[in-house]
């Protein structure tokens, strides 16, 4: 268990280090210069955005305080699961962070139907390279035994 928990801990660490640099950049974006000319879809791409970059750091820094505070206390497998489980909604969080930032900037750039297909293809690989092929590895391995 002990393994366990310090291996999911860094998975931790490092995911939260990319989740951070965009909610850093999302959080100062309204107050760049231009952002005034944003429109109603892209404003609305922002909101999902930080949104869910401000969920994913809350799941994934969650784990490591809760850490600190349960240390010693026989809680170590109730932590594990939890920090699982907030890991799983972190990376959620994660992908719909990324691919509503990745559509906010095609759309500002490029605007039209393009936002909607490199949002589409971010949202797409996050759900399958994260989510989808380990489900459908656990399920064949089930079968399987």
């Amino acid at each position: 268990m002990d393994r366990e928990l310090a291996e999911l801990l860094q998975g931790l660490r490092v995911a939260v280090t990319g989740v951070q640099v965009l909610f850093a950049f999302l959080l100062t974006l309204p107050f760049a210069a231009g952002f005034n000319k944003v429109d109603t879809l892209g404003r609305w791409l922002f909101f999902i955005s930080l949104l869910s970059a401000a969920l994913a750091s809350v799941c994934f820094i969650t784990p490591a305080a809760q850490h600190r505070l349960l240390f010693r206390t026989g809680l170590k497998e109730r932590m594990l699961h939890r920090a699982n489980e907030l890991g799983v909604a972190g990376a959620l969080g994660l992908a719909v962070s990324m691919t509503s930032a990745v559509a906010l900037v095609t759309e500002t750039v490029i605007a039209g139907w393009p936002a909607a297909v490199f949002g589409g293809v971010i949202g797409l690989l996050s759900a399958w390279f994260w989510f989808l092929q380990p489900i459908t590895d656990l399920y064949r391995t089930k079968d399987v035994n």
